[in-house]
């Protein structure tokens, strides 16, 4: 186990910068993880950590060891790629034992340790198949416990569950986060999936054009968004951003609609953020919103709702569904003490509310 730092890491292709001046550190024994769109840098910088990309300028150690210019076996690190990469012609017991055997420890050594590694792995059964027998989950588990042998100091992960269906990458990733508690090693994970970083990390680090927008726990990002690219970016379905005027508790876009609010400190020209779970609508005959589409997602509703030529989108719990549908009128209100409010300008975080962070938790 060991702290991985980033100092001044920067890496440019020619005059084009992908990664601009980052400082990170990832702490001994934490789960961070790297989520942006495409683009952003984020595989980029895993991948001049694991030294499969030179560094243009800055730093990057693990533990007390500058590996800037390592050769990536020489800086005691395992990776699990988004393809897996396994041995077609080799067994589930071969691959997981691939990275001993090649160190040169003893055979009969290293089949009884990836014996012990496929049992935590729920992969007992299926020793003596290749590749080619498993389900996408499986052949990911097994690239897993490849990694786990070799007993690195730092994980890395390239967007490993993307290839996997929707019930195996939850089923997965709460294998993986299981396993990372228990082995107590440093991990660094990338996805573009903000659903899957929030439910994966101790620290989230979220990227836009190659530096670190936002870094937090889950909750603090969601919470306390710095800015409305990390707004719009964290949470699903997305925040509503409103630009208009906001004035003695109360928001109005420039078609004349109304939202009340409460608010602190701001005034004047804004952008409003409202998440889909803290705008509520209510059906009443003389509401000047229209619900365009409403999508039953069983205990609860995403609703689609035009406010005067406005899209928003609202989560509302199923019972209480009461009159909202399709083509009905309803008034819109934001809940007490959940509105964010960014600078129309910049885009920065003007508002922090610690009222909507303490009625979450």
């Amino acid at each position: 186990m060991a702290e991985v730092r980033f100092t001044h890491l920067t890496k440019s292709y020619g005059s084009i910068p992908v990664v601009s001046d980052l400082n990170l550190d990832l702490p001994d024994g934490s789960f961070t993880v790297l989520v942006g769109p495409s683009g952003c840098g984020k595989s980029t910088s895993l991948r001049m950590l694991a030294g499969l990309e030179s560094v243009t300028s800055g730093t990057i150690t693990i533990g007390d060891r500058d590996v800037t210019h390592l050769q990536p076996r020489d800086r005691d690190i395992a990776m699990v790629f988004q393809n897996y990469a396994l041995y077609p012609h080799l067994s589930v017991r071969e691959n997981i034992a691939f990275p001993l055997r090649a160190s040169k420890v003893p055979r009969t050594e290293a089949l009884a340790r990836a014996d012990s590694i496929a049992e935590s792995l729920g992969l007992g059964q299926l020793m003596a198949r290749k590749p080619k027998d498993l389900s996408g989950g499986q052949q990911q588990r097994v690239a897993i416990g490849r990694a786990i042998i070799r007993e690195p100091s730092v994980f890395l992960f390239d967007e490993p569950l993307s290839n996997l269906d929707a019930k195996l990458r939850v089923e997965t990733r709460t294998e993986l986060l299981q396993i990372q508690r228990r082995l107590g090693i440093t991990c660094l994970y990338v996805t573009h999936d903000q659903e899957e970083a929030m439910t994966l990390s101790d620290r989230m680090v979220v990227m836009r054009d190659g530096c670190a927008a936002q870094v937090g726990t889950p909750l603090e990002v969601y919470d306390a968004p710095v800015d409305t690219f990390v707004a719009s970016f964290v949470g699903s379905p997305k925040m509503n951003l409103l630009d208009g005027q906001l004035t003695d508790g109360s928001f109005t876009l420039p078609s004349g609609f109304a939202l009340s609010v409460t608010h602190s400190v701001a005034s004047g020209a804004v952008t409003l953020g409202v998440r889909p779970d803290d705008l509520i609508p209510t059906a009443t005959d003389d509401g000047d919103a229209t619900v365009t589409l409403v999508e039953l997602l069983g205990p609860r509703a995403i609703v689609t709702i035009d406010a005067r030529g406005t899209e928003l989108t609202s989560v509302v719990e199923t019972a209480r569904m009461s009159g909202i549908t399709e083509g009905a009128t309803v008034a819109l209100s934001a809940r007490p003490g959940a509105v964010h409010v960014f600078d129309a300008q910049t885009g920065r975080r003007i508002v922090g509310d610690d009222t909507h962070r303490e009625r979450r938790h």
